[in-house]
């Protein structure tokens, strides 16, 4: 008779599940020897099990599908937790199983307890405890059920006993679970409101996130019809930016002044698909409509006018028939106008400027965007490597771009391609990495060669935590605890079987790309880049005003004049030069 382990590796393949991230541990031997016996499913080993959990977030995130990751018991699966957070703040359906110690020892203080459901239970849209074969066939279905219906994690706690109980065929998934698909739109009242406010204006700004994702023409053919510029949030880049003359950038602490101005300036605001979380960058007179599938997403971020649940397309193609057409384009025209003077300074920045070291972050993603291939997956960490890439990576409706957008964890890029190279090894994936992210899950660059994944990291080496600083300087606060001393990264990486290019001129840099992306497999470049370039946001306030003129007060004061004067000179004088 089959093992309970057995049991669940058949229900995986059934849902279509081909993988599982993971790293071995006692409790888990059951399962792990199930998938060793198993054919049609692998498992990919990793070195940390956050790793693990990254990787299913960025699997789920790529293909809409199922991904699954797994820790053995107490620290082991305690170490997936922030990979989780990540998932489910980011709405991909994960599977998690997390062993656990021997049932009859639960609640003795045994060896390496922990109470998984409840620690996983506010990262999770469903966990539950299997306590025998009985339960376990319901339990995985349940959780499979609602990892797919509501894109979240679903967490299935197995004592490690239990994965090596006998368990009969009965009540075990025959059938996949697969996300069931609907209409969901407004009722017909509420769409006529929201006509009724949308025909009232000329001066029309559409907002978009996530939510627009498979919308892409219905949100193009609504922008036309009203003349309305269209501003994406961080999660909405992808799925907005290409092939559209409506576009006008990037709103946010990361955005453009363009995105900020087209806001600002507009009588109604219409938000699709997006829970844009800074309250400072929206409108404070404007009419504002709300469209999320989720209901309780509405207003929680501004006070709106009118709120409807529903699909982003779904609601485009009921509303657009009850929408007259805005024959006054002048809304339309300045935001397009200003964000093509917005776009072409960003742009000037990303130069190799005169040969001068250290080298430009903005000239680094400026060429990973020019040489990558039209399809690639860009990882992105958290910091200063989400600025460049949310302004100089171009999307074209083949390339993705995965990050830790809403969670905000960093060490996030190299878990993240890893989940994504796994997924097609044929595909291009490069991780945008920084020096504090790639070195807190270091050891997985080791996954990378016995996994044989050929992702390009790209290491934006500034010798610092450099957002940190950022909002150090911000807060009027003198920088400390944020310096990084740095191994040199490429020779890291030949240590470890890995072509590594180390670039400390600018000259160097399009070559040791281009040679690194042409590699068949992994490769490291290595990229020495300026600390103390700033990414400031498109609205400065007085009180950041005044604590950046704080800081360089308490700097000069704390001894520390020549970091002032190296930001002066690589924020300043360059442009001058420009």
């Amino acid at each position: 008779m089959a093992t309970t382990a057995d049991r669940i590796i058949s229900a995986l393949k059934t849902t279509g599940v081909r993988r599982v991230y993971g790293l071995p541990g006692d409790s888990l031997n059951g399962f792990t020897d199930a998938i060793r016996r198993s054919e049609g499913i692998t498992w990919e080993h990793v070195r940390h099990e956050e790793t693990a959990a990254f990787a299913a977030a960025a699997e789920a995130a790529l293909t809409g599908q199922l991904a699954v990751c797994a820790g053995s018991c107490g620290p082991g699966n305690l170490h997936l937790i922030n990979g989780l957070f990540d998932a489910q703040r980011s709405g991909v359906p994960v599977l998690a199983i997390a062993a656990h110690i021997p049932l009859a020892e639960v609640g003795s203080g045994y060896f390496q307890e922990t109470r998984p459901q409840e620690l996983f239970r506010e990262c999770s849209v469903y966990t539950e405890l299997v306590t025998g074969a009985q339960t376990a066939p319901r339990i995985v279905e349940m959780a499979m059920r609602a990892a797919v219906e509501e894109r979240g994690v679903a967490v299935v706690v197995i004592p490690g006993e239990v994965f090596l109980s006998r368990a009969g065929e009965d009540g075990w998934l025959s059938k996949p679970v697969v996300a069931t698909r609907s209409v969901a739109r407004p009722d017909d009242e509420s769409l006529r409101q929201a006509a009724e406010i949308i025909n009232g204006s000329h001066k029309i700004t559409i907002l978009g996130g996530a939510g627009t994702a498979g919308a892409h023409d219905e949100l193009v053919g609504l922008a036309a019809a009203l003349q309305a510029p269209i501003v994406h949030a961080l999660r909405g880049k992808e799925h907005i930016e290409y092939d559209n003359p409506y576009d006008v950038g990037m709103t946010g602490l990361l955005g453009f002044a363009s995105g900020y101005k087209a806001i600002r300036e507009a009588d109604v605001l219409l938000m699709l698909g997006t829970d844009f979380p800074y309250q400072q960058f929206y409108p404070e007179n404007a009419k504002i409509i709300q469209v999320d599938i989720r209901g309780r997403q509405l207003g929680r971020r501004v006070p709106i006018d009118l709120g409807l649940v529903g699909t982003v397309k779904d609601t485009i193609a009921a509303l657009a028939p009850l929408l007259r057409r805005n024959d006054n384009s002048q809304h339309l025209d300045r935001a397009v106008k200003h964000y093509r003077k917005t776009r072409a300074s960003l742009d000037s920045l990303a130069v190799n400027d005169h040969d001068k070291t250290p080298i430009r972050p903005e000239y680094v993603a400026g060429l990973v965007d020019r040489l990558a291939s039209d399809d690639a997956v860009f990882t992105v960490d958290v910091g200063s490597p989400v600025v460049w890439a949310s302004r100089y990576l171009t999307m074209n409706g083949k390339r993705r771009l995965v990050g830790s957008f809403t969670h905000g964890t960093m060490a996030c890029a190299l878990p993240h391609a890893i989940g994504a190279q796994t997924v097609d090894r044929r595909r291009q994936v490069v991780a945008l990495a920084g020096d504090g992210g790639l070195t807190m899950l270091f050891g997985d660059l080791i996954t990378l060669t016995q996994n044989n994944l050929p992702v390009k990291v790209v290491v934006f080496n500034n010798s610092s935590l450099n957002f940190v600083e950022l909002e150090m300087k911000a807060a009027g606060i003198v920088n400390f605890g944020t310096e990084l001393h740095n191994p040199d990264f490429a020779a890291v990486a030949r240590a470890l079987g890995i072509p590594g290019f180390r670039v400390e001129q600018p000259k160097d840099l399009q070559a040791a790309l281009t040679e690194a992306f042409a590699h068949d497999g992994p490769a490291l470049v290595d990229v020495v880049t300026a600390r103390q370039e700033l990414s400031i946001p498109p609205v400065i306030t007085a009180e950041q005003a005044k604590g950046f003129t704080l800081y360089a007060i308490r700097t000069i004061l704390a001894g520390r004049a020549d970091e002032l004067l190296d930001l002066v000179s690589t924020n300043v004088a360059r442009r001058i030069l420009d």
